[in-house]
Protein backbone atom coordinates (compact mmCIF):
# COMPACT_ATOMS: atom_id res chain seq x y z
CA UNK A 1 0.00 0.00 0.00
CA UNK A 2 1.02 3.63 -0.43
CA UNK A 3 0.24 6.53 1.93
CA UNK A 4 -3.47 7.38 1.77
CA UNK A 5 -4.48 4.26 -0.15
CA UNK A 6 -7.17 1.93 1.18
CA UNK A 7 -8.47 -1.59 0.65
CA UNK A 8 -11.77 -3.28 1.61
CA UNK A 9 -11.32 -5.95 4.27
CA UNK A 10 -12.20 -9.43 3.05
CA UNK A 11 -12.07 -10.89 6.58
CA UNK A 12 -14.16 -10.00 9.63
CA UNK A 13 -11.21 -10.57 11.97
CA UNK A 14 -7.87 -9.02 11.04
CA UNK A 15 -4.49 -8.71 12.70
CA UNK A 16 -2.08 -5.83 12.13
CA UNK A 17 1.50 -6.59 13.10
CA UNK A 18 4.33 -4.07 12.79
CA UNK A 19 7.89 -5.30 12.28
CA UNK A 20 11.19 -3.41 12.25
CA UNK A 21 14.89 -4.04 12.87
CA UNK A 22 14.33 -2.93 16.49
CA UNK A 23 11.71 -3.79 19.10
CA UNK A 24 8.54 -1.73 18.69
CA UNK A 25 5.62 -1.01 20.99
CA UNK A 26 2.36 -1.39 19.06
CA UNK A 27 -0.95 0.05 20.27
CA UNK A 28 -4.54 0.47 19.12
CA UNK A 29 -7.02 3.27 19.83
CA UNK A 30 -10.79 3.03 19.32
CA UNK A 31 -12.06 6.35 17.98
CA UNK A 32 -15.53 7.83 17.60
CA UNK A 33 -16.68 10.02 14.71
CA UNK A 34 -14.98 13.07 16.31
CA UNK A 35 -11.61 11.30 16.21
CA UNK A 36 -11.35 10.83 19.99
CA UNK A 37 -11.47 7.91 22.41
CA UNK A 38 -14.56 7.65 24.63
CA UNK A 39 -12.32 7.13 27.67
CA UNK A 40 -8.87 5.83 28.51
CA UNK A 41 -10.33 2.31 28.29
CA UNK A 42 -10.24 2.68 24.50
CA UNK A 43 -6.42 2.76 24.50
CA UNK A 44 -5.26 -0.83 23.93
CA UNK A 45 -1.57 -1.57 24.55
CA UNK A 46 0.84 -3.83 26.45
CA UNK A 47 -0.47 -2.72 29.86
CA UNK A 48 -4.15 -2.84 28.86
CA UNK A 49 -4.41 -5.59 26.23
CA UNK A 50 -8.19 -6.01 25.96
CA UNK A 51 -10.90 -3.73 24.64
CA UNK A 52 -14.26 -4.12 22.90
CA UNK A 53 -13.40 -5.91 19.65
CA UNK A 54 -9.70 -4.99 19.88
CA UNK A 55 -6.88 -7.03 21.42
CA UNK A 56 -3.16 -6.40 21.87
CA UNK A 57 -0.82 -9.34 21.27
CA UNK A 58 2.80 -9.27 22.40
CA UNK A 59 5.44 -10.85 20.19
CA UNK A 60 7.70 -11.36 23.19
CA UNK A 61 10.65 -9.91 21.30
CA UNK A 62 10.79 -12.90 18.93
CA UNK A 63 7.87 -11.77 16.76
CA UNK A 64 6.25 -8.37 16.06
CA UNK A 65 3.65 -6.99 18.45
CA UNK A 66 0.19 -6.88 16.89
CA UNK A 67 -3.32 -5.48 17.23
CA UNK A 68 -6.22 -7.81 16.43
CA UNK A 69 -9.57 -6.31 15.40
CA UNK A 70 -12.79 -8.32 15.42
CA UNK A 71 -14.97 -5.97 13.37
CA UNK A 72 -18.17 -7.78 14.38
CA UNK A 73 -17.44 -7.02 18.05
CA UNK A 74 -16.50 -3.34 17.64
CA UNK A 75 -19.16 -1.12 19.32
CA UNK A 76 -21.50 0.78 16.94
CA UNK A 77 -20.20 4.18 18.08
CA UNK A 78 -16.61 3.40 17.08
CA UNK A 79 -15.76 4.58 13.55
CA UNK A 80 -12.11 3.57 13.34
CA UNK A 81 -9.25 1.82 15.10
CA UNK A 82 -5.85 3.42 14.58
CA UNK A 83 -2.77 1.24 14.96
CA UNK A 84 0.33 3.02 16.27
CA UNK A 85 3.98 2.06 16.67
CA UNK A 86 6.93 3.52 18.55
CA UNK A 87 10.47 2.25 19.25
CA UNK A 88 10.71 0.44 22.57
CA UNK A 89 13.91 2.30 23.50
CA UNK A 90 13.05 5.64 25.14
CA UNK A 91 13.64 8.62 22.88
CA UNK A 92 14.67 6.56 19.84
CA UNK A 93 13.43 7.89 16.50
CA UNK A 94 12.57 6.08 13.27
CA UNK A 95 15.70 7.49 11.61
CA UNK A 96 17.25 4.53 9.79
CA UNK A 97 14.42 2.22 10.87
CA UNK A 98 11.93 1.00 8.27
CA UNK A 99 8.79 -0.36 9.97
CA UNK A 100 6.36 -2.49 7.96
CA UNK A 101 2.73 -3.07 8.89
CA UNK A 102 1.22 -6.34 7.68
CA UNK A 103 -2.57 -6.72 7.66
CA UNK A 104 -3.57 -10.39 7.92
CA UNK A 105 -6.68 -12.50 8.05
CA UNK A 106 -6.69 -13.38 11.76
CA UNK A 107 -8.16 -16.82 11.11
CA UNK A 108 -5.65 -18.18 8.59
CA UNK A 109 -2.79 -15.59 8.78
CA UNK A 110 -3.19 -14.85 5.06
CA UNK A 111 -1.65 -11.51 4.09
CA UNK A 112 -4.19 -8.91 2.92
CA UNK A 113 -1.81 -5.95 2.52
CA UNK A 114 1.51 -4.49 3.65
CA UNK A 115 2.60 -0.88 4.16
CA UNK A 116 6.02 0.67 4.80
CA UNK A 117 5.84 4.44 5.48
CA UNK A 118 8.38 6.33 3.35
CA UNK A 119 10.93 9.00 4.34
CA UNK A 120 10.92 8.69 8.12
CA UNK A 121 13.34 10.71 10.23
CA UNK A 122 12.96 12.35 13.64
CA UNK A 123 9.54 10.83 14.34
CA UNK A 124 9.42 8.84 17.58
CA UNK A 125 5.90 7.45 17.04
CA UNK A 126 3.64 6.71 14.09
CA UNK A 127 0.00 6.22 13.28
CA UNK A 128 0.81 3.55 10.75
CA UNK A 129 -2.58 2.18 9.57
CA UNK A 130 -6.23 2.46 10.49
CA UNK A 131 -9.15 0.06 10.30
CA UNK A 132 -12.29 2.07 9.63
CA UNK A 133 -16.00 1.71 8.95
CA UNK A 134 -17.47 3.34 5.80
CA UNK A 135 -21.12 2.87 4.76
CA UNK A 136 -21.37 -0.39 6.67
CA UNK A 137 -18.14 -1.79 5.14
CA UNK A 138 -14.83 -2.18 6.94
CA UNK A 139 -11.67 -1.00 5.20
CA UNK A 140 -7.98 -0.54 5.95
CA UNK A 141 -6.06 2.65 5.13
CA UNK A 142 -2.30 3.28 5.03
CA UNK A 143 -1.50 6.43 7.04
CA UNK A 144 2.15 6.80 8.09
CA UNK A 145 1.64 10.03 10.10
CA UNK A 146 4.60 10.75 12.39
CA UNK A 147 4.83 12.36 15.82
CA UNK A 148 7.99 13.88 17.29
CA UNK A 149 6.81 13.59 20.91
CA UNK A 150 6.48 9.83 21.20
CA UNK A 151 3.55 7.65 22.11
CA UNK A 152 2.36 10.29 24.56
CA UNK A 153 1.85 12.69 21.64
CA UNK A 154 -0.40 10.22 19.86
CA UNK A 155 -2.31 9.35 23.03
CA UNK A 156 -3.06 12.96 23.96
CA UNK A 157 -3.93 13.85 20.37
CA UNK A 158 -6.73 11.27 20.48
CA UNK A 159 -7.98 12.26 23.93
CA UNK A 160 -6.19 9.83 26.26
CA UNK A 161 -5.11 11.24 29.63
CA UNK A 162 -1.35 10.81 30.13
CA UNK A 163 0.24 11.43 33.52
CA UNK A 164 3.63 13.04 33.02
CA UNK A 165 6.47 13.14 35.57
CA UNK A 166 7.88 16.56 36.44
CA UNK A 167 10.60 17.53 33.98
CA UNK A 168 13.88 19.31 34.89
CA UNK A 169 13.71 23.06 34.39
CA UNK A 170 16.34 22.99 31.64
CA UNK A 171 14.36 20.56 29.52
CA UNK A 172 11.25 21.33 27.45
CA UNK A 173 8.00 19.95 28.75
CA UNK A 174 5.38 18.42 26.47
CA UNK A 175 2.17 20.49 26.02
CA UNK A 176 -0.55 19.76 28.58
CA UNK A 177 -2.97 16.98 27.70
CA UNK A 178 -6.52 17.92 26.65
CA UNK A 179 -8.91 18.39 29.55
CA UNK A 180 -10.44 15.02 30.30
CA UNK A 181 -11.24 13.27 33.58
CA UNK A 182 -8.72 10.63 34.52
CA UNK A 183 -10.06 7.08 34.71
CA UNK A 184 -8.79 5.67 38.04
CA UNK A 185 -8.44 2.14 36.68
CA UNK A 186 -6.16 3.22 33.79
CA UNK A 187 -2.88 1.29 34.18
CA UNK A 188 0.06 3.70 34.26
CA UNK A 189 3.26 2.76 32.46
CA UNK A 190 6.38 4.95 32.50
CA UNK A 191 6.88 4.50 28.75
CA UNK A 192 3.74 6.56 28.11
CA UNK A 193 5.42 9.68 29.50
CA UNK A 194 6.62 12.06 26.81
CA UNK A 195 10.40 11.52 26.51
CA UNK A 196 12.60 14.60 27.16
CA UNK A 197 14.13 16.06 24.04
CA UNK A 198 17.90 15.51 23.65
CA UNK A 199 20.09 18.49 24.57
CA UNK A 200 21.35 19.01 21.03
CA UNK A 201 19.25 17.19 18.46
CA UNK A 202 20.97 16.83 15.09
CA UNK A 203 19.63 19.15 12.44
CA UNK A 204 17.78 17.47 9.57
CA UNK A 205 19.64 17.65 6.24
CA UNK A 206 18.68 20.67 4.15
CA UNK A 207 16.58 21.22 2.17
CA UNK A 208 14.32 18.37 3.23
CA UNK A 209 10.92 19.27 4.64
CA UNK A 210 10.73 19.18 8.46
CA UNK A 211 9.50 16.01 10.13
CA UNK A 212 5.76 15.77 10.54
CA UNK A 213 4.84 16.78 14.06
CA UNK A 214 1.20 17.51 13.43
CA UNK A 215 -1.37 16.73 10.76
CA UNK A 216 -0.66 18.67 7.57
CA UNK A 217 2.86 19.81 8.55
CA UNK A 218 5.38 19.85 5.73
CA UNK A 219 2.67 20.25 3.10
CA UNK A 220 1.62 23.31 1.14
CA UNK A 221 -1.33 24.06 -1.11
CA UNK A 222 -2.02 26.14 -4.19
CA UNK A 223 -4.07 28.86 -2.50
CA UNK A 224 -1.40 31.49 -3.30
CA UNK A 225 -0.69 30.29 -6.82
CA UNK A 226 2.42 28.63 -8.24
CA UNK A 227 4.89 27.07 -5.81
CA UNK A 228 8.54 26.12 -6.22
CA UNK A 229 9.18 22.82 -4.50
CA UNK A 230 12.25 21.68 -2.63
CA UNK A 231 13.32 18.06 -2.49
CA UNK A 232 10.82 15.93 -0.50
CA UNK A 233 8.33 18.82 -0.25
CA UNK A 234 4.67 18.04 -0.97
CA UNK A 235 1.96 20.20 -2.50
CA UNK A 236 -1.73 19.34 -2.20
CA UNK A 237 -3.47 19.82 -5.54
CA UNK A 238 -6.42 21.73 -4.10
CA UNK A 239 -7.36 25.38 -3.77
CA UNK A 240 -9.47 26.65 -0.91
CA UNK A 241 -10.13 23.09 0.19
CA UNK A 242 -11.79 22.16 -3.13
CA UNK A 243 -10.37 19.73 -5.69
CA UNK A 244 -8.60 21.79 -8.32
CA UNK A 245 -7.46 19.54 -11.10
CA UNK A 246 -8.93 16.94 -13.38
CA UNK A 247 -6.25 16.88 -16.11
CA UNK A 248 -2.60 17.73 -15.49
CA UNK A 249 0.54 17.84 -17.58
CA UNK A 250 3.96 17.02 -16.25
CA UNK A 251 6.51 18.88 -18.35
CA UNK A 252 10.17 17.87 -18.16
CA UNK A 253 13.03 19.87 -19.60
CA UNK A 254 16.81 19.87 -19.76
CA UNK A 255 19.73 21.27 -21.74
CA UNK A 256 23.09 19.74 -22.62
CA UNK A 257 25.74 20.93 -20.17
CA UNK A 258 28.32 21.11 -22.95
CA UNK A 259 27.60 22.89 -26.22
CA UNK A 260 27.29 20.60 -29.22
CA UNK A 261 26.97 17.37 -27.24
CA UNK A 262 23.59 15.72 -27.73
CA UNK A 263 22.06 14.07 -24.67
CA UNK A 264 19.02 11.84 -25.11
CA UNK A 265 16.97 11.89 -21.92
CA UNK A 266 13.67 10.06 -21.72
CA UNK A 267 10.75 11.09 -19.52
CA UNK A 268 8.47 8.36 -18.23
CA UNK A 269 5.64 7.85 -15.79
CA UNK A 270 5.29 4.58 -13.89
CA UNK A 271 1.89 3.62 -12.46
CA UNK A 272 1.52 1.62 -9.25
CA UNK A 273 -1.33 -0.04 -7.39
CA UNK A 274 -2.14 0.12 -3.65
CA UNK A 275 0.52 -2.42 -2.70
CA UNK A 276 3.25 -0.74 -4.77
CA UNK A 277 2.59 -3.27 -7.51
CA UNK A 278 3.71 -2.12 -10.96
CA UNK A 279 0.71 -1.62 -13.26
CA UNK A 280 2.21 -0.08 -16.41
CA UNK A 281 4.76 2.43 -17.73
CA UNK A 282 4.30 5.26 -20.21
CA UNK A 283 7.41 6.30 -22.20
CA UNK A 284 8.59 7.00 -25.75
CA UNK A 285 8.02 3.36 -26.74
CA UNK A 286 4.50 3.25 -25.27
CA UNK A 287 2.87 6.63 -25.69
CA UNK A 288 -0.37 5.87 -23.85
CA UNK A 289 -1.43 3.54 -21.05
CA UNK A 290 -4.39 2.86 -18.78
CA UNK A 291 -7.04 3.33 -21.45
CA UNK A 292 -5.54 6.60 -22.68
CA UNK A 293 -5.74 8.33 -19.29
CA UNK A 294 -1.92 8.76 -19.41
CA UNK A 295 -0.32 10.01 -22.65
CA UNK A 296 3.26 10.84 -23.68
CA UNK A 297 4.14 13.61 -26.15
CA UNK A 298 6.91 11.61 -27.86
CA UNK A 299 10.67 11.36 -27.76
CA UNK A 300 13.07 14.34 -27.78
CA UNK A 301 16.49 13.03 -28.74
CA UNK A 302 18.69 16.01 -27.87
CA UNK A 303 17.10 18.36 -25.34
CA UNK A 304 17.39 21.19 -27.88
CA UNK A 305 14.76 23.90 -28.07
CA UNK A 306 13.03 26.05 -25.51
CA UNK A 307 10.30 24.98 -23.13
CA UNK A 308 9.41 21.45 -22.11
CA UNK A 309 11.28 18.74 -23.99
CA UNK A 310 8.78 15.99 -23.18
CA UNK A 311 5.28 16.24 -21.73
CA UNK A 312 3.16 13.58 -20.06
CA UNK A 313 -0.57 14.30 -19.74
CA UNK A 314 -2.58 12.59 -17.00
CA UNK A 315 -6.38 12.62 -16.87
CA UNK A 316 -6.80 12.13 -13.13
CA UNK A 317 -10.55 11.63 -13.44
CA UNK A 318 -10.14 8.74 -15.88
CA UNK A 319 -7.42 6.86 -14.04
CA UNK A 320 -8.59 3.41 -12.94
CA UNK A 321 -9.37 3.24 -9.23
CA UNK A 322 -6.57 0.73 -8.70
CA UNK A 323 -3.99 3.39 -9.57
CA UNK A 324 -2.84 4.91 -6.29
CA UNK A 325 0.54 6.35 -7.26
CA UNK A 326 2.41 7.73 -10.30
CA UNK A 327 6.18 8.28 -10.33
CA UNK A 328 7.69 10.59 -12.97
CA UNK A 329 11.23 9.65 -13.96
CA UNK A 330 13.93 10.74 -16.37
CA UNK A 331 16.68 8.44 -17.56
CA UNK A 332 19.69 8.98 -19.81
CA UNK A 333 19.15 6.60 -22.69
CA UNK A 334 22.40 7.76 -24.33
CA UNK A 335 24.34 6.87 -21.17
CA UNK A 336 25.65 10.27 -20.08
CA UNK A 337 25.52 11.06 -16.38
CA UNK A 338 23.31 13.85 -15.01
CA UNK A 339 26.45 15.83 -14.18
CA UNK A 340 26.54 16.42 -17.96
CA UNK A 341 23.00 17.83 -17.98
CA UNK A 342 22.02 21.41 -17.21
CA UNK A 343 18.76 23.09 -16.23
CA UNK A 344 16.83 19.88 -15.59
CA UNK A 345 13.38 20.53 -14.15
CA UNK A 346 9.85 19.19 -13.95
CA UNK A 347 6.72 21.28 -13.68
CA UNK A 348 3.06 20.56 -13.13
CA UNK A 349 0.60 22.33 -15.42
CA UNK A 350 -3.17 22.63 -15.36
CA UNK A 351 -4.03 21.05 -18.73
CA UNK A 352 -7.24 23.10 -19.03
CA UNK A 353 -5.76 26.57 -18.48
CA UNK A 354 -2.07 26.03 -19.22
CA UNK A 355 -1.24 27.56 -15.82
CA UNK A 356 1.98 26.37 -14.21
CA UNK A 357 1.13 25.17 -10.72
CA UNK A 358 4.35 23.77 -9.29
CA UNK A 359 7.99 23.50 -10.38
CA UNK A 360 10.93 21.46 -9.14
CA UNK A 361 14.37 22.46 -10.43
CA UNK A 362 16.94 19.69 -10.20
CA UNK A 363 20.21 20.93 -8.76
CA UNK A 364 23.35 19.29 -7.35
CA UNK A 365 23.22 16.53 -9.97
CA UNK A 366 24.92 13.21 -9.28
CA UNK A 367 26.90 10.99 -11.71
CA UNK A 368 24.01 8.61 -12.36
CA UNK A 369 21.88 7.82 -15.42
CA UNK A 370 18.42 7.96 -13.83
CA UNK A 371 16.48 10.31 -11.58
CA UNK A 372 13.06 10.11 -9.98
CA UNK A 373 11.69 13.63 -10.33
CA UNK A 374 8.30 13.60 -8.61
CA UNK A 375 5.34 11.46 -7.58
CA UNK A 376 1.58 11.91 -7.53
CA UNK A 377 -0.23 10.06 -4.75
CA UNK A 378 -3.99 9.55 -4.57
CA UNK A 379 -5.32 10.34 -1.09
CA UNK A 380 -8.18 8.41 0.51
CA UNK A 381 -10.37 11.50 -0.06
CA UNK A 382 -9.80 11.20 -3.81
CA UNK A 383 -7.54 14.26 -3.98
CA UNK A 384 -3.96 14.06 -5.28
CA UNK A 385 -0.68 15.28 -3.81
CA UNK A 386 2.58 15.91 -5.64
CA UNK A 387 5.93 15.38 -3.90
CA UNK A 388 9.30 16.39 -5.36
CA UNK A 389 11.70 13.43 -5.10
CA UNK A 390 14.99 14.30 -6.82
CA UNK A 391 16.67 10.94 -6.13
CA UNK A 392 19.36 9.71 -8.53
CA UNK A 393 19.63 6.01 -9.37
CA UNK A 394 21.37 3.78 -11.88
CA UNK A 395 18.98 3.29 -14.80
CA UNK A 396 19.17 3.99 -18.52
CA UNK A 397 15.72 2.57 -19.36
CA UNK A 398 12.26 2.82 -17.86
CA UNK A 399 12.39 -0.89 -17.01
CA UNK A 400 15.37 -0.24 -14.74
CA UNK A 401 13.47 2.59 -13.05
CA UNK A 402 10.47 0.50 -11.93
CA UNK A 403 12.02 -0.98 -8.78
CA UNK A 404 13.47 2.26 -7.34
CA UNK A 405 10.27 4.12 -8.26
CA UNK A 406 8.19 1.64 -6.28
CA UNK A 407 10.51 2.04 -3.30
CA UNK A 408 10.09 5.84 -3.48
CA UNK A 409 6.30 5.71 -2.98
Amino acid sequence: MTPGSNIPLTAARVTVDVSAPVRLDVSGLLLTADGKVRSDDDFIFYNQPQGPGVTYRSGGGAAPDAIMVDTAAVPPGIEKIVVTASPDAAGQSFQGIEPTATIRNADDSGVLATFTPPQLGAETALVIVEIYRRNGTWKARAVGQGYADGLAGIATDFGVTVEEPAAPAAQPVAPPAPTMPTVPSMPVDPRLAAPPAPAAPPAPPAPAAPPAAAPGSGKINLDKGRVSLQKNQTVSLVKGGRPLLSRVKMGLGWEPAYRGKDIDLDASVIAFGPQRNHLDSCYFGKLQILGGSVQHSGDNLTGEGGGDDEVITVDLGRLPQEVSGLVFTVNSFSGQKFTEVAKAYCRLIDAASGEELARFDLTNAEPQTGVMMAKLIRQYSGEWEMTAIGEFVKGRTVRQMVKPAGAAL
